[in-house]
């Protein structure tokens, strides 16, 4: 069993190495990340491991960005200080929250839940996974988004949003009209409201609905350049680890 520990303090992924080979002398570890960007580089440069430990609090930020910069596959348990983070945790493919310091008890019932989702076959992991992760899978569309610009209140319906979009850090919606508003969500809080069957975020930067694609076009390494209606100033291409599954998401196969 290979498994990935990201973390960025030296002795607690050590200490954390020594508990997981008194209950799996066999697994592997590779060299640990230490960061996000570290650890980015690893997934997208190695063949997936079997299991990844993560710590939520690395040296440049937190690893929940990972997901965002990289397609992960392998189940995660997260490994952490602090219990705020367990709400954000599960809305990606973790399938248990340990508090630092690690118990030797928390962690061989993570590791059973772990074979227990190995055994099982697609189907039958992505029904545990939803019992695991009700967060996930209870997900609740918002309808509308409030906007506050100066005294003003605004709402606007998100089936009307034709794409989400950040710009030098600051969040905006542009609707199908072409009005374009500044918003208090961020592009992850965001994705946890809106319909999958309608939008999908091709990157960091944008969040489209499908109706507002013009045309697409075929860009280097496999991605996708799209051309928004209403016309968007900024290059929208889809990121090489998000677009195997746009292609799906445009024939409505994802999941």
């Amino acid at each position: 069993m290979k498994i990935l520990i990201v973390e960025d303090e030296a002795p607690a992924a050590e200490r954390l190495k020594k508990l997981i080979l008194e209950i799996e002398p066999r697994a592997i570890f590779p060299e640990s990340p230490v960061s996000i960007k570290s650890a980015v580089k690893w997934l997208k440069e190695n063949p997936s491991p079997d299991l990844l430990f993560m710590d939520i609090h690395l040296a440049d930020g937190h690893s929940f960005e990972v997901f965002n910069e990289v397609q992960v596959s392998a189940p995660v348990i997260f490994v952490t200080a602090y219990d705020q983070y367990a709400l954000d945790a599960f809305k990606v493919n973790s399938i248990d929250y340990l508090l630092k310091p690690v118990k030797k008890d928390d962690l061989i019932r993570a590791m059973e839940k772990y074979k227990l989702l190995t055994a099982l076959s697609t189907n039958q992991v992505q029904a545990l996974l939803k019992q695991i992760n009700p967060v996930a899978a209870a997900k609740e569309l918002q309808k509308r988004i409030i906007i506050r610009y100066g005294d003003t209140i605004k709402m606007v319906e998100i089936n009307d949003v034709a794409y989400f979009y950040t710009e030098d850090k600051i969040n905006f919606l542009c609707t199908k009209d072409n009005l374009r508003y500044p918003i208090d969500q961020n592009l992850d809080e965001l994705e946890t409201i809106t319909d999958d069957a309608v939008f999908f975020r091709i990157n960091r930067q944008f969040i489209v609905n499908i109706g507002a694609i013009d045309k697409m076009l075929a860009w280097s390494k496999s991605r996708v350049k799209i051309v928004l209606k209403p016309a968007c100033e900024h290059e929208t291409i889809v990121s090489t680890e998000r677009s195997p599954h746009f292609k799906e998401w445009l024939t409505g196969t994802s999941k």
